[in-house]
């Protein structure tokens, strides 16, 4: 500020027939102390029929504008601004007009009422449940779709994807196999381990082969290979088609007349169908050779009484049982898979946004089913 200021003021002319208030010098951020405690000094002393002389204003800014605006009221401001006998440069009755129309238009935002910590859960609840209830309704869609395009394709021999069949066979069966013996292996181990320790309590270490062969030809072979599959194979489909999704493959396929069920998915389907029960019965065996191998090494049960013990004892339902269960693991897991792909929307953190999920909802499947299956098959004592 230059030397030449004048520090604004405002006083009441009872003189003058009306009274009037004249506003004089700068009302600016340098003065706005001065001006603030005279504002408020001034306030009650004048009444709707003051007017106001604007004529010997000076400098004027934001700070003073809103001053004068909170003074004498934003109407009856702009009324005298307006005036004809009124001095004021063009500038300052922009200014003065803005500050009006700002006030004028604001509002105080209205604080949202406090939710209480139940309700909130409650909500939390609610929206799991429908989600829930929402991804149930989709994977029962994508299903009936991928059954009618299956049906479809059997009466279309020129429409079979035999080559992507095959491929995925060898991805999803073959290169799966070590791991899946690797895993059953040691697992069987474990459980044949830990079958003696307890039944040496009681003088039956002999009944450790019933133990391991009752839980993987039933259990431990298909529920181990389906949560491996659940990981490997149905992360993998997703992030397949959730790529092609986010490079806009999918639509340039339904550009060109194909149908992405029937290129994309039912050859996985398939692929996973045929793979996912040689798996299961190589688990079983993998299984049943590590707790041979426990048995023979801790117990001195040779590898022909095991088997022989096997033989005798174990009836063919049990394998049946593990086994049946295989494909429907299967066709859910593949299903799971390629539709958390399809619902890809673009970027890569929803691609891997949807393959977390594709692993976690084909594991909860797994299980819930496999608990399902044990209580069904304990029911019709098999």
């Amino acid at each position: 500020m230059t030397s030449n200021t004048v520090a604004g003021n405002a006083r009441l002319d009872t003189s003058h027939t009306p009274p009037q208030i004249r506003v004089t010098g700068d009302w600016t951020l340098a003065h706005y102390a001065d001006l603030k405690r005279l504002s408020e000094k001034l306030e009650g002393q004048y009444d709707d029929s003051t007017r106001i002389d604007l004529n010997g204003l000076g400098a004027l800014d934001t700070a003073g504008a809103s001053l004068l605006v909170e003074l004498l009221g934003s109407e009856r401001l702009s009324r005298s601004a307006e005036h004809p006998d009124c001095t004021l440069s063009s500038a300052d009755r922009a200014l003065l007009q803005t500050i009006y129309r700002s006030l004028t238009d604001f509002c105080v935002p209205i604080k949202e009422p406090e939710i209480s910590v139940g309700i909130q859960l409650l909500t939390r609840i609610g929206r799991a449940v429908e989600v829930v209830w929402q991804d149930t309704l989709q994977l029962l869609g994508f299903v009936g779709l991928i059954l009618e395009t299956i049906v479809r394709g059997l009466f279309r021999p020129k429409c079979w994807r035999v080559t992507p069949m095959v491929a995925h066979i060898e991805q999803t069966g073959l290169d799966a196999a070590p791991i899946v013996a690797l895993l059953t292996f040691l697992v069987g181990a474990v459980v044949a381990f830990l079958g003696a320790t307890v039944l040496a309590n009681f003088g039956a270490t002999v009944f450790t082969v019933h133990l391991v062969a009752f839980s993987f030809l039933r259990e431990f072979a298909v529920l181990l290979t389906a949560i491996l599959m659940a990981g490997r194979t149905a992360s993998a489909f997703t992030a397949q088609i959730g790529s092609m999704k986010a490079n806009e493959e999918i639509d340039a396929i339904r550009t060109l007349g194909l149908d992405p069920m029937e290129l994309l998915v039912v050859p996985r389907v398939l692929a996973l169908l045929v793979a996912l029960p040689m798996l299961t019965f190589l688990a079983m065996v993998s299984g049943i050779v590590g707790g041979a191998l426990v048995c023979a090494v801790s117990l001195d049960i040779s590898p022909a009484m095991f088997l022989s013990l096997l033989q005798s004892n174990i009836g063919v339902q049990h394998f049946l049982v593990g086994i049946i269960k295989a494909p429907v693991f299967a066709f859910l897991i593949a299903a799971i898979g390629c539709l958390e792909g399809f619902k890809v929307s673009g970027s890569a953190e929803s691609v891997g946004a949807h393959t977390t999920s594709a692993v976690v909802q084909s594991i909860f499947v797994v299980i819930v089913l496999d608990a399902v299956a044990a209580l069904f098959f304990m029911e019709i004592s098999w």
